[in-house]
């Protein structure tokens, strides 16, 4: 093939399953790509280079963030359609889009069902060959309708073993392995099988009975949790096999005499028929020759048939083949191209089924070879990682499109990094890589493969003897990795940072570098001109440094300070003492060990001599941590700043008020004294609920510090020494470390007794100490409280582990601040749901640090065994499983192995414990680990007292242990709570994949599409937003290509837009991408997915897929209670949905019984007051009057009713309805009593009348969707919107100019906000009062009394980044 780039012939194949659009199956044109098409472009150096001629034509975007209104110039980018004409095939057309590259068409072509057995040829157009890395705008003569021509080229070796390789790809492209095994970045994706096809094919066959029962499973307050249906369809996935054996012959290489003749390679093929041939590879084709397994003869045998392609040849040879290749591909071309992209990163699964192993020589001889599987990348060297790495950073990226291809330049070899580091991290621990310093004990090794430097998380030379020996040296690269991450989020010029991965595998961790050209030929000591090598005994700097961490250091909040080295001279460092710079062979100014970019944590960190306030004492601080490395989060910088900034404003407005009141006249002092001054620093949680309140106060706040400071209060020198008084004393209150000024920046190196500071003594450096211990007391005083506020007003309400911790980060808290958390959670008795997740968290994580060390020097043979038996201990309730193992087995292995063995770290550490472990002695140490690490005690002994005690439940900790451990167990289901006898044995450990950290990426300019868009969408700019988010999802393909997060999270706000403009159909799509992409790429039990799966059940529901609804529902309540049980108000919106969804299809029995559940949990998280239970209620009367039940309707109906009166008075629209069906309802009742009566009575002709009962209409139900799901829409028409802009804007003005009171709620217009703030309690005051309780549930999901203007305005469910 003319001009493929890269990698091996491994990744060429690979890349030639994503192609950017899937052409064959025309549904899918759009399917991946936001507009017209997705770039993907394969990156490599030849590729950056003829890109980075890009025109710069293509319009620059405003950089401004700040000014969302300059509108932003989009990319031209034209799309028109070709014509293709293949060899031995009718001529087809083709769209492409002006920006593509040659080289994509090419992909189509191999990925097209009809041309993908084609992978050498190139493309002409009118008798030139393209080149592959045009981009087809630049190409003369392309035009709408121009013929494409497909050349077959010549073959050599590469391009032969290319061709092979995708052959044997097709051949395996349906079969699930890969995904199960963690292999060439497959995962898996179950929406299609669960929707029984693509929803969006409009021949699907309709069934003609439709079952909408619900599985027994989730049926509500079900106590089974069964695992099998968390990979529906398995059993139907038999691979089809299409040929017996495909392998090179070992008549390989072909001898000098034939490779004259143009032989390349010879293979040996075994049919299904059994009959056996060996075909040879030449540079016109594939042809059979005569040889036998034991005699070469290359002569051409009979059929004489030479052939382009083996697939041909293979058809023409054996007829099953034709048969099973057919099928195979009309198979693969039903698939999503979503489904068969690769990901960026790997996703591992935590059950896979039993695999039947299957021959394939390619695959052995991939695993045996000792190629790095890149070595053909560049031909005759293996990556330079670190040179890739850095030279994409210094990619110019002054207009767009050359921010787009640095951007995915960036990305691209930073996911090749994270693959490669992976690879050979887990090469490492398993013994697979010769360590560069052998006679080492093995802990102590080092290792360099693949240019990658790998190193183990032990404390090596006792480096960190003084700071926690193992635990500091298990710290530090997480710890490093925060440094990297801000460093590199910066994108600072001509400072470089390595690329790093942190990889959890087999209880070991294993950091991965890239190298610093140069660094391996000299000793550190001599290479490092910047920090300290030897925890500041000697410290050097360098002005070039100096010059370019000063940047670095205003950014990051690092207060440039001097230290002292061993010769007592003074140093003056922009960072942490540790953080070393290095000058490399190549000249660029490396910086690293940046493992104390941030403060450190004073509540963690008790140095003689310093007490912390007597808030902290309170609250039990400081803790004794096992080691002396915790430090802050970047979050918790920033929003501590924030806080002490908006002190430091107010506290400044109201003296500056104070002041020009008392020049006007003196008799105001009185009430001024009563105006609170901000003088403690730590803003009280309550006063932190005051969002809006605040947020006009500092605005207002903020002028009057602006005029003090501008030109006017120059004119008179009093005033111009007052407004220095008023800061000077602002500042001072708000701990700011000038007077002139507000400005807080951190001393990394506080406490830290091996750092001499030049004066311990001085006031600058008491200032240091006391902002550090100030920080460290925001989580508690602060942050803590406004997280557990979050999940008061349900703004954000955590589904598992993995999001708790994401909103703990988000607030800047540590995950060792979860006991903390837990015990305030405990005071709540609405957030038991966060309490459990907390707890269940909390032990898990306890468990994985044993797990650990449990697994560290398992011998290899017992490695099932060992995590078998662990996972008996820990959540089984037999109480003495055995190990499947004798100790007196493993002494023996033991023995031999000491004697040879010093290369493998596995068996250097003698561990035989692991076998007496059991449940009691386990579960101690659990306690025991939560206690000290977390200073949270259990109240429970066994998994048993953990189930009683905080609720939680075995599947969700089993998957929870099985996912932070890295360990795959075999999917079929597992007897928990049995007590006689083990739940797992040995076979039930399928694998154990590693757990990888690292950084991700920005796509930068995509990001201010994206905020920008939100932000003219809450403006009620909907179209205007809508185009920007559409651009932004354009940007977002051109820098991740298909598969990334971010594009999950795109496409599923574009689904929303065109819910709420009434394009149902479209929503459709975008959502059914957004599904399979968060399946693909966040896990398929992952939150994310749970809420994609809800969504898209709504839209299917407007699209009248009725069952698909029902299933996409069935499906996101399954996911949700495998992650955390049913005791969740998630699940109530579910339970609400479903049982609508039932209404509609006149189930109403279990219709009932999902609304009536809903209405538990509705009471119990919201309050029995609250309009989502009004609501509820309501769905329950609307259920038992369908049923003819109308004494029960009257009942719950009246409870709707007394809710709606209290809360939204009389008048109301929702009261009256609600007193509307009252009077319905009683008419009804008295008539079906009256009957009842006559007949009991006996009398002879009276007879049951028709009662009135009408089945709920389709639109019916939708509406009532619609208001549970907080989504209110009505087709929006230009001059409504005009009068709807005008309205907003009076608003803000309005907000502007008085303090905001509480408005009434149904007359409030709001529209969510980016951080899903929506409700943040417009009213103020205490903070989870009536009223803001009612303003959250109007716009939280209930009807939303919205202000209607001209009778259209979407308000809520907008903002779902």
């Amino acid at each position: 093939m003319a001009g493929i780039t890269s990698d091996d012939d491994r990744e060429n194949s690979q890349n030639k399953g994503c192609s950017a659009q899937d052409t064959a199956t025309k549904p899918h044109k759009e399917a991946i790509n936001g507009h017209e098409s997705m770039k993907t472009i394969v990156l490599d150096r030849q590729n950056v280079e003829s890109l980075e001629k890009k025109g710069e034509e293509n319009g620059e975007k405003e950089n401004s963030e700040g000014d969302a209104d300059k509108e932003v110039l989009l990319i031209q980018d034209t799309g028109f359609n070709v014509k293709i004409a293949a060899p031995n095939l009718d001529v087809f057309e083709l769209p492409v889009s002006s920006m593509e590259l040659v080289q994509e068409i090419h992909q189509v072509l191999m990925d097209r069902e009809d041309t993908c057995q084609r992978t050498c040829f190139s493309l002409q157009l009118d008798g030139q060959t393209m080149d592959n890395f045009s981009e087809l705008k630049s190409i003369e003569g392309l035009k709408e309708g121009s013929t494409i021509k497909v050349m077959e080229e010549p073959y050599t070796v590469r391009e032969a073993r290319i061709h092979v390789r995708h052959v044997r790809d097709l051949m395996k492209s349906v079969d699930q392995a890969d995904s199960y095994n963690g292999v060439d970045c497959s995962s898996l994706s179950f929406l299609n099988t669960i929707t029984l096809g693509d929803i969006l094919d409009k021949k699907r066959s309709k069934p003609d009975s439709v079952d909408c029962t619900p599985p027994d499973a989730i049926i509500p307050n079900s106590k089974d949790r069964p695992l099998l249906p968390l990979h529906p369809g398995i059993k139907d996935t038999k691979s089809s096999r299409c040929l017996k054996v495909l392998t090179y012959s070992g008549w390989n290489p072909p001898p000098g005499n034939r490779r004259m003749h143009g032989d390349l390679l010879y293979l040996y093929v075994v049919t299904l028929e059994d009959k056996r041939y060996h075909i040879t590879g030449c540079t016109r084709g594939f042809y059979l020759n005569q040889s036998t397994e034991d005699e070469f003869n290359p002569k051409q045998a009979q059929p004489k048939y030479l052939s382009h392609s083996l697939v041909d040849l293979l058809n023409q040879i054996s007829p099953a083949f034709k048969r099973s290749f057919s099928a195979l591909l009309k198979k693969r071309s039903q698939k999503h191209p979503f489904e068969r992209v690769p990901t960026p990163y790997q996703m591992y699964v935590w059950m896979a089924p039993q695999a039947d192993h299957q021959v394939d020589y390619i695959r052995a001889e991939d695993a045996f070879s000792t190629r790095l599987g890149y070595e053909e990348h560049i031909p005759g060297q293996t990556r330079d990682w670190n040179e890739e790495i850095q030279t994409t950073r210094e990619l110019p990226k002054t207009n767009l499109p050359e921010r787009l291809i640095r951007e995915r330049a960036i990305f691209k070899v930073h996911s090749d990094f994270v693959a490669a580091a992976t690879r050979g991290a887990m090469a490492v621990i398993d013994g697979n890589v010769m360590a560069i310093n052998p006679g080492e004990d093995a802990k102590m090794q080092m290792f360099i493969w693949n240019n990658i430097f790998f190193s183990l998380g032990f404390d090596v030379k006792d480096h960190y003897k003084d700071f926690g020996g193992d635990a500091a040296a298990h710290a530090a690269p997480s710890n490093d990795l925060q440094g990297v991450k801000a460093y590199f989020n910066m994108d600072p010029d001509h400072l470089y940072t390595l690329g790093t991965v942190v990889v959890d595998y087999r209880g070991y961790r294993v950091t991965a570098q890239s190298i610093i050209p140069g660094i391996l030929e000299r000793e550190q000591e001599q290479s490092v001109v910047y920090g300290s090598v030897d925890f500041g005994k000697t410290v050097v700097s360098n002005d070039k440094y100096k010059e370019l961490l000063q940047k670095t250091a205003a950014a990051l909040k690092i207060r440039p300070h001097k230290v002292l080295n061993s010769e007592e001279e003074s140093v003056e460092l922009y960072s942490s003492i540790e953080c070393k710079g290095i000058i490399g062979n190549d000249q660029r100014h490396y910086i690293l060990d940046l493992l104390r970019t941030f403060p450190p944590d004073a509540n963690y960190l008790p140095v003689e001599g310093e007490e912390l306030s007597e808030f902290m004492k309170i609250h039990g601080y400081p803790k004794k941590h096992r080691h002396k490395l915790p430090c802050l989060r970047q979050e918790l910088i920033e929003a501590f700043i924030e806080s002490r900034y908006l002190a430091f404003v107010k506290h400044a407005a109201l003296q500056f008020q104070a002041l020009q009141k008392q020049s006007k006249k003196n008799s105001d002092e009185k009430t001024e004294k009563d105006k609170p001054a901000l003088t403690n620093g730590h803003a009280s949680c309550d006063e932190n609920k005051n969002k809006l309140e605040e947020e006009a106060v500092s605005e207002e706040a903020k002028k009057l510090v602006e005029d003090m400071t501008g030109s006017e209060a120059g004119s008179r020198k009093t005033v111009e020494d007052d407004t220095k008084e008023i800061v000077r004393k602002a500042a001072q209150a708000s701990g700011s470390l000038s007077e002139t000024e507000f400005s807080i920046t951190f001393n990394p190196d506080v406490f830290q007794p091996h750092v001499r500071h030049v004066d311990p003594n001085g006031e600058m450096y008491k200032k240091d100490k006391e902002l550090s211990k100030m920080a460290s007391q925001h989580i508690v005083a602060s942050q803590i409280p406004l997280m557990i506020n979050d999940f008061l007003d349900h703004t954000s309400s955590p589904v598992d582990g993995i999001t708790l911790t994401e909103s703990m980060h988000a607030r800047g808290i540590n995950v060792r601040y979860l006991g903390k958390v837990a015990e305030t959670l405990a005071k709540y008795q609405t957030l038991s749901y966060v309490y459990t997740i907390s707890i269940s968290e909390l032990i898990c994580r306890s468990t994985k640090h044993l797990f650990c060390t449990f697994m560290q020097g398992v011998d290899m043979m017992n490695t099932a065994a060992a995590i078998s038996h662990f996972l008996n201990c820990f959540l089984g309730s037999y109480p003495t499983p055995h190990a499947s193992v004798t100790a007196e087995e493993t002494k023996n292995n033991k023995r031999k192995s000491k004697r040879k063995n010093k290369h493998s770290v596995m068996l250097s550490i003698e561990n035989t414990e692991w076998i007496s472990e059991s449940p009691k002695s386990l579960w101690k140490k659990i306690i025991d680990e939560a206690d000290d690490y977390y200073g949270y005690t259990l109240e429970c002994d066994s998994i048993e007292g953990a189930l009683e005690q905080y609720g939680c439940q075995r599947v969700a900790m089993l998957r929870s242990i099985c996912l932070k451990a890295g360990v795959q167990i075999q999917l079929r289901e597992y007897a928990l709570e049995s007590k006689a006898r083990p739940v797992f044995t040995e076979d039930d450990i399928v694998n154990v994949f590693p757990v990888v950290k690292h950084i991700s990426p920005r796509a930068t300019d995509a990001f201010h599409f994206f905020s920008s868009g939100q932000t003219k969408i809450q403006q009620g700019l909907l179209r205007e937003g809508y185009e920007l988010i559409s651009e932004a999802l354009n940007l977002l393909n051109n820098v991740y290509g298909a598969m990334h997060p971010e594009i999950a999270a795109c496409l599923r706000l574009l689904a929303r837009l065109n819910y709420i403009m009434g394009e149902f159909g479209e929503a459709m799509s975008y959502q059914q991408r957004a599904v399979l992409m968060s399946e693909r790429v966040m896990g398929i039990d992952h939150p994310n997915t749970i809420t994609e799966y809800a969504h898209l059940a709504l839209y299917c529901f407007a699209n009248s897929q009725v069952t698909s609804a029902l299933r996409l529902m069935y499906r996101a309540r399954y996911l949700a209670i495998v992650c955390h049980g049913e005791d969740h108000p998630e699940v109530a919106l579910i339970d609400s949905n479903i049982g609508l969804i039932l209404q509609a299809v006149e189930e109403y029995d279990f219709s009932l019984r999902y609304l009536e559940h809903a209405l538990q949990l509705n009471i119990r998280y919201f309050g029995q007051e609250s309009l989502k239970t009004a609501m509820t209620y309501h769905l329950v009367a609307r259920t038992h009057s369908c049923r003819g039940d109308f004494r029960s309707a009257l009942q719950s109906e009246k409870e709707a009713f007394s809710i709606y009166k209290s809360k939204l008075g009389e008048n109301h629209e929702r009261t009256k309805e609600s007193s509307e069906c009252l009077a319905h309802l009683t008419k009804q009742a008295v008539v079906v009593q009256k009957k009842m009566n006559e007949i009991y009575k006996g009398e002879v002709n009276s007879s049951l009348p028709p009662i009135q009962i009408q089945p709920p209409s389709l639109a019916g139900v939708l509406e009532t969707l619609n208001v549970i799901n907080g989504i209110v829409f009505v087709q929006i028409s230009p001059d409504e919107l005009e009068k709807f802009k005008q309205e907003m804007s009076k608003r803000q003005a309005i907000e502007q100019t008085e303090e905001p009171s509480s408005p009434p709620v149904s007359d409030s217009l709001k529209s969510d906000t980016a951080s899903k703030k929506s409700v943040d309690t417009a009213t103020g005051g205490e903070g989870h009062n009536k009223a803001s309780e009612d303003t959250a549930e109007v716009n939280g999901g209930m009807s939303v009394p919205t202000k209607k203007i001209g009778d259209s305005v979407m308000v809520e469910g907008i903002a779902l980044a």
